[in-house]
């Protein structure tokens, strides 16, 4: 009976206006979402707010006074450092807000498996042909930060459109292609070079290994030199791949996990030879 008393009490205070500060505090929530998604500020606010927590809990749980005072006069600092912050994130929100753009639904199965032949295949001709070229493939980490860099296409994926950009001394061959879903999202894009130098030489794949660290990207890479074909994720790379190896790795990792062929053998090691 208690219960319904209260809440009895808390509807007989329940107004229009708090409709609309309830609807106010969503809609901000969604637009802060918005604002960091497809950037790596989402692993930054991700932390942020863990940290947060962590702390509300243990000054209720051991009620820790200096801590309490602390959180409680830090967060008029914090509204001042958040758009300092993410001023970037904030920037490029207001730009998506002022021009028109298409929307599109997520690739279904049937469009990443296309995805993944194209690539592949555009991969293992490029390396007969010694032509370089790198080829990033999205996860969940976005990457606009790195699309910015580049050329923004926004062209389905296909194996002749991966040959065309990667062609030699094509405007947009000498960088890296991005892809997100069944889309080229930009080309020529600028990636950041792995900081590691132990038996990795090659640019490109000093770029595909330092994207893999940042991010949870899938790159491939083909070596110009040696026509070699390689794939680089979470920080590792595997080199020397034939068609159906490079597949099967790209199936694995980009397709949903449920019934998969994974490939066999070692899962991405870290690269052993000089390519370029």
């Amino acid at each position: 009976m208690g219960l319904w008393n209260s809440v009895t009490d808390a509807l007989d205070e329940f107004r229009v206006e708090s409709v609309i500060e309830i609807l106010s505090l969503a809609l901000l929530i969604y637009l802060v979402l918005l604002i960091v998604k497809g950037t790596t500020a989402m692993s930054l606010l991700r932390g942020m707010l863990i940290i947060v927590i962590g702390a509300f809990i243990l000054v209720e749980a051991l009620n820790l006074t200096v801590l309490s005072w602390l959180l409680s006069n830090s967060f008029p600092a914090l509204l001042i450092a958040l758009p300092i912050i993410f001023q970037q994130e904030i920037r490029r929100f207001l730009e998506r807000i002022g021009r028109t753009g298409r929307w599109h639904w997520p690739a279904g199965r049937a469009n990443l498996e296309s995805v993944v032949d194209g690539i592949a295949d555009a991969s293992m001709t490029l390396g007969e042909q010694h032509r370089g070229a790198i080829i990033v493939i999205e996860r969940e980490t976005g990457l606009e930060d790195y699309i910015d860099t580049g050329t923004k296409l926004e062209a389905l994926c296909s194996t002749p459109l991966l040959m065309s950009i990667f062609y030699p001394n094509a405007a947009l061959h000498d960088g890296a292609v991005i892809v997100r879903a069944d889309r080229v999202v930009a080309a020529g894009a600028t990636l950041p070079l792995s900081e590691r130098t132990d038996n990795l030489q090659g640019t490109r794949h000093r770029a595909a290994l330092g994207l893999s660290e940042r991010t949870d990207a899938v790159i491939v890479v083909v070596s110009e030199e040696t026509g070699a074909v390689s794939i680089a994720a979470n920080g590792r790379a595997i080199s020397n791949l034939d068609g159906p190896r490079l597949r099967g790795i790209l199936r694995s990792l980009i397709l949903p996990s449920s019934d998969l062929d994974r490939p066999t053998g070692p899962r991405l090691p870290r690269l052993s030879r000089r390519d370029n």
